[in-house]
């Protein structure tokens, strides 16, 4: 039998399409959102200005991908199932939004963005435990703790929700954002129980004696070089 001799580019374009089959044979990601749920739009607008935050989320939830819980409690990850973006922020809009509709204020914000923002009620977020597995329930710990316009706590709590589900990884996503809504509702139940107080107004700067300079010339100080930071 004599051998086959390929010229370059024909090498080139088996190389292309040999690759090309492996890609087909792989199974393509799945990308995934928390279900925001149908929060009612605010009418009176008659809720406190409320800001969320800091929010903290479990180190090992702040990944792309999906966290599976297996049935001797360790945890699997998977190319396939992921995040269509940050977990952080999505949980973090559909508590705001749950919160804005169910306390009827349109004055909210998400923490830092809290520029030129008078807050009335403040909610301290951590998130401990969200997850689930094709085998085990929806699972959600925090711990929350509420303050007011003076940065005093009022009210604090732990708490830990559970919701069952069909198995696939839809139905897991759709538990975990029905038991973050369940969670929003217990904050609103906690702010509409807690006396709100009005914001300390902005204090005006009032005028001062002028200070005398010193005679003697104060040295200057050679301004720093500026470094180049490299980030890999």
């Amino acid at each position: 039998m004599r051998p086959l001799h390929f010229s370059p580019p024909l090498l080139v374009l088996l190389a292309a399409l040999t690759l090309q089959g492996c890609a087909a044979l792989q199974p393509a990601s799945q990308f995934y959102q928390l279900e925001q749920g149908s929060p009612e739009l605010p009418q009176g607008d008659k809720g406190p200005a409320l800001l969320l935050g800091p929010l903290k989320l479990a180190d090992y939830l702040q990944r792309e991908q999906l966290v599976q819980r297996e049935s001797d409690d360790s945890l699997s990850l998977s190319q396939k199932t992921r995040w269509a973006g940050s977990l952080q922020d999505d949980v973090g809009q559909l508590l705001l939004r749950q919160l804005a509709g169910q306390l009827d204020t349109s004055r909210v914000a998400l923490y830092p963005d809290r520029v030129g923002f008078a807050t009335q009620v403040q909610v301290v977020l951590s998130i401990s435990r969200l997850d689930s597995g094709t085998q085990q329930p929806a699972v959600l710990e925090a711990q929350w703790r509420l303050l007011d316009a003076a940065g005093v706590q009022r009210s604090s709590r732990v708490v830990r929700l559970q919701a069952k589900h069909g198995g696939p990884v839809p139905e897991q996503v759709r538990a975990q954002s029905q038991l973050l809504q369940q969670l929003a509702g217990e904050l609103a139940d906690a702010i509409k129980a807690m006396p709100v107080t009005e914001a300390a107004p902005a204090r005006k700067p009032t005028a001062s004696a002028p200070v005398k300079r010193p005679q003697k010339p104060t040295p200057l100080i050679e301004p720093a070089k500026q470094m180049e930071v490299f980030r890999f």
